[in-house]
């Protein structure tokens, strides 16, 4: 009987992280807006990668981020070195944020605004990481699904932004012109990523074969949904 169930449980991991994938690697090829001191953009990739971290766990949600990250890379046939590499960061940590439960992910926020502040650039423009206070507060009401939202995006922003910080440096003026620009940005991310995991969430408890990866707690409420005739 624990075989089966055991059998079971492995079979619809698999379905998850096959439909995760797919679903992740589309939402690559729909970019959002360009980052700023880049040549890259944004994708709905940023507001997807993140709720692989609830479903499969922080550590393979993580691992599936770094995966889909990778598969994209190689059908757009990027050449890796470890700069490539180190953009992988922000998704992947932004997934373990997700799906971590305890408040130990608050770290990364102290280690970023240290790393951040260490830079000659980063020292004079010291406000920008300020931002990060937001949800490192947030990260000790990780029971919000909305404020986990908003810390995860937090989490690949300021990973992001330490390295793009010593890789490009930029001007001072221009961290500090980005504060305004950070908070809108950001919480658009928090509600996409919000979103997704609610529409997902949902729908899994509409499949039988992957109805346990559904958490009962955030599914989405009929009396939400619009009905036309009124």
């Amino acid at each position: 009987m624990q075989k089966h169930f055991d059998k079971t449980q492995r079979r619809q991991k698999m379905y998850f992280i096959v439909i995760f994938m797919v679903l992740s690697l589309l939402a690559f090829q729909v970019p959002i807006s360009q980052i700023i001191g880049s040549t890259k953009y944004f994708t709905l990739f940023e507001l997807f990668a993140p709720i692989g971290g609830m479903f499969l766990g922080p550590l393979f949600g993580g691992i599936s981020a770094f995966i889909v990250r990778l598969m994209n890379l190689i059908l757009q046939k990027q050449n890796l070195n470890w700069f490539v590499v180190l953009q992988f960061l922000p998704a992947v940590l932004g997934a373990v944020y997700f799906g971590l439960k305890s408040k130990k992910s608050a770290i990364v926020f102290p280690i970023c605004f240290i790393l951040f502040i260490l830079n000659p650039i980063g020292r004079q423009a010291w406000l920008y990481s300020t931002i990060w206070i937001i949800p490192f507060i947030g990260t000790f009401y990780k029971k919000n699904l909305f404020l986990n939202s908003l810390g995860s995006t937090f989490t690949a922003h300021a990973v992001g932004s330490v390295i793009y910080l010593y890789a490009f440096g930029l001007t001072p003026a221009i961290w500090l012109a980005l504060i305004p620009v950070v908070f809108l940005e950001r919480g658009f991310f928090a509600v996409g990523i919000f979103a997704s995991y609610l529409v997902m969430n949902t729908v899994l408890s509409k499949i039988s074969m992957l109805e346990k990866f559904a958490n009962k707690d955030y599914l989405i409420n009929p009396k939400f949904i619009f009905n036309a005739k009124s």
